[in-house]
C-alpha cells in the first residue's frame, strides 16, 4: 500500500509502498477513504510530542471501509464504513480505566502516534475502539469529526453550562463545536489571529455573535473560554475575559509555556483546566449530537501524496475548517 511516513521527528513524510498490513486479534483493517488532518499531527510531525513510534503513519480522524476481520470481531462486517479516532487502545486496568476516565489510562496507545494511522491506503485499529458510520455518511465530511469534532465536544464539556463561550483559534475543532454552540443556545464569540478578518467571516458565517482578534476585549464577559490555539500566553488574556466563576479549558495536546500572570486574574473563583485525549463514550455522545444539530463540517481535500502540503497549510493558517487526506 502507499502511505506518508514519518522517519524522524522534525523532518518531511516520506511517500512510501508499505506492506499490506494484517488485522491481528481483536482488530479490523479499514481501506481509508478519508484521513482529516489534526494540529497534534503538526505537533507529532514537528517533534513536540515526544517518542513517537517510529517510523509512523500519522493521522488519527480516519473514516473508511472495513476490508478485513481479525480474528474474535464479530461486531463489524466487511463493507461497513467506519471511523478511527486519537484514542487506539486503552489497558482496561488502571485506576482510570476502572472509573471511567479511560482518556487518561497509564498504559495508551494512540492512532498515528504511537500505533500507523491514515495517512496510508489502509489502517489497521484495535476493533474496540473504532465507531460505526451511517452508510451514506460522506467520508470527507465525516473525518474531521474523529478528532476534532470529539476533543471539540469534550472542551465543551468541561466549559459547563456557560452561555457566552469565547473560542481562541478558529480552526477544525472551533469550526464544529460553534455548530453545536448555535444549536444549544449558547453564544459563541470567536477570536482570531489580529487582523484575520477572513477566518473572523467564517465564524460569523457559523453563528458566531462576535469575532475578533485575540488582541481585543469582546463586548460581553464571557461564561468560559475555551482554547484550541496552542498558544500559552492567551490563557492570562482568557483570564481577563471571563467572569467571576468563569473557567477557562485549555484544548490542545500540546501548548507553548503559560507565562506568569498577577494572581488577581484567577482570583474569584476563576478556574483553568486542561482536556486530555477523549472516551468512547465522548464518541458515542457527540456522533449523536453532531447528527441532532446537523453540523456541516468544512473541508479542504488534498491526495495522499500532498500531505506535507496539507501539514504546511495548517501550519500557516491557510485553512478554513479541516484538511482531509484522501488516499
Amino acid at each position: 500500500m502507499k502511505a506518508m511516513v514519518l522517519r524522524r521527528s522534525g523532518t518531511a513524510l516520506t511517500p512510501e509502498d508499505l506492506p499490506i498490513p494484517l488485522p491481528g486479534r481483536g482488530e479490523v483493517r479499514v481501506s481509508v477513504e478519508a484521513c482529516a488532518v489534526c494540529r497534534t499531527d503538526l505537533h507529532v510531525v514537528d517533534g513536540d510530542l515526544a517518542h513517537p513510534k517510529l517510523p509512523l503513519v500519522p493521522g488519527h480522524e480516519i473514516v473508511g471501509k472495513v476490508d478485513a476481520l481479525g480474528s474474535g470481531v464479530h461486531a463489524f462486517e466487511v463493507g461497513e464504513r467506519v471511523g478511527i479516532p486519537w484514542l487506539g487502545h486503552t489497558c482496561g486496568q488502571c485506576s482510570y480505566c476502572c472509573t471511567g476516565r479511560e482518556n487518561l489510562c497509564d498504559a495508551p496507545l494512540f492512532t498515528g502516534y504511537t500505533r500507523d494511522g491514515g495517512f496510508a491506503e489502509q489502517a489497521v485499529a484495535d476493533a474496540a475502539y473504532v465507531f460505526k458510520l451511517p452508510a451514506q455518511e460522506d467520508p470527507i465530511a465525516a473525518a474531521p469529526l474523529m478528532c476534532a469534532g470529539l476533543i471539540g465536544w469534550r472542551s465543551l464539556v468541561a466549559a459547563g453550562d456557560a452561555e457566552r463561550v469565547g473560542i481562541y483559534g478558529f480552526g477544525a475543532a472551533a469550526h464544529i463545536i460553534a455548530q453545536v454552540c448555535r444549536w444549544q443556545g449558547r453564544h459563541v464569540y470567536a477570536f482570531t489571529r489580529p487582523g484575520d478578518r477572513s477566518a473572523q467571516e467564517f465564524a460569523l458565517s457559523l453563528g458566531a455573535i462576535w469575532a475578533g482578534g485575540s488582541d481585543l476585549f469582546p463586548p460581553d464577559p464571557l461564561d468560559a473560554a475555551i482554547l484550541f490555539a496552542p498558544i500559552g500566553a492567551l490563557v492570562p488574556i482568557a483570564l481577563r475575559h471571563v467572569r467571576k466563576g468563569g473557567r477557562v479549558v485549555c484544548g490542545g495536546i500540546h501548548m507553548s509555556d503559560i507565562p506568569s500572570f498577577p494572581y488577581r486574574l484567577l482570583w474569584e473563583e476563576r478556574q483553568v483546566v486542561s482536556v486530555a485525549n477523549l472516551t468512547r463514550q465522548d464518541a458515542r455522545d457527540f456522533l449523536a449530537i453532531a447528527s441532532k444539530a446537523g453540523v456541516k463540517t468544512s473541508t479542504t481535500p488534498y491526495p495522499l501524496h500532498a500531505a506535507n502540503d496539507a501539514l504546511s497549510d495548517l501550519r500557516d493558517g491557510k485553512l478554513a475548517g479541516a484538511a482531509v487526506i484522501c488516499p
